[in-house]
């Protein structure tokens, strides 16, 4: 048969490599949609069919949040050290320079002012792809001073959080940045000045522990991973199984850990609400 064989000389991986070109398309880990890429950035890196949220970095929020030109980036130069010498699988030293110049990022965290909606804040954004947005001295130190700023001003806080817990290569180091954070945080609260926490997925480990939970207000993305050790760890710990939806923003709203879930597409005007009811 003729028509058959025309047909399948025309099917050929080659051909179907050419109308699907490499870094134009994102399938959704959700639903399994597959989206073009621009259609997905004009949807705020939101699923179009489920509405599942992308993982994003500090750049795209700063772009989402903050009124456009107003960002002043602070302490943008200062990088990790490496003060235990530590090395697994490569030196720390050769992981930090390989992830800069990657991704264009001197850490895990970006700080600055700038306005959501006109009204003055200091904003932090973390990086989940700057070593798994880990928070390590710099990272410590930069949130340090942003609150600082917030204070010095008297402006609003807002941080957005995106973490897997402290950074392993600067031990206790690392984990020193809590109480640091914390009690940054707890001056800040003191002087009243409002401070909106933003969870995104993932948020755990030490920065779940610190500054993530500290907030007058917490706002959670829907569906982010939210929590200090992680669900299998605590199964294991326990010996029972985990309720379902266990650390995900719904169960922690229930739980009243969490007090907003809003979509990305509704979250500046979220933050400005709750900025102008509280400020």
């Amino acid at each position: 048969m003729a028509w058959f064989k025309r047909s399948k000389e025309n099917i050929s991986p080659d051909s179907q490599k050419k109308d699907l070109p490499d870094g134009l398309w994102e399938k959704c880990p959700s639903c399994g949609e597959i989206i073009h890429k621009k259609q997905l950035e004009s949807n705020l890196w939101t699923c179009l069919k489920c509405n599942y949220h992308f993982r994003i970095g500090s750049g795209e929020y700063i772009d989402i949040l903050l009124d456009k030109g107003t960002f002043k980036e602070m302490d943008k130069k200062m990088r990790s050290a490496d003060p235990l010498g530590f090395e697994d699988t490569k030196k720390y030293t050769d992981r930090i320079q390989e992830t800069i110049k990657k991704l264009g990022l001197n850490d895990a965290v970006k700080t600055g002012t700038g306005k959501v909606n006109g009204i003055d804040v200091a904003f932090g954004c973390m990086d989940f792809k700057f070593i798994g947005g880990s928070m390590g001295s710099v990272v410590g130190e930069k949130i340090a001073r942003l609150v600082d700023r917030a204070y010095k001003n008297k402006i609003p806080l807002i941080i957005i959080s995106a973490s897997g817990g402290a950074r392993m290569m600067e031990g206790a180091f690392s984990l020193m940045q809590m109480a640091k954070t914390s009690s940054r945080l707890a001056r800040l609260a003191d002087a009243k000045i409002p401070y909106i926490s933003i969870l995104t997925d993932p948020t755990t480990g030490g920065t779940t522990a610190s500054y993530a939970m500290l907030g007058d207000i917490h706002i959670a993305e829907p569906q982010a991973l939210i929590g200090f050790a992680g669900p299998r760890v605590i199964k294991q710990t326990i010996g029972k199984d985990l309720p379902a939806g266990f650390q995900r923003s719904e169960f922690l709203l229930e739980q009243g850990f969490v007090d907003i879930i809003s979509s990305r597409k509704d979250l500046k005007n979220n933050i400005s609400n709750v900025l102008t009811l509280i400020s």
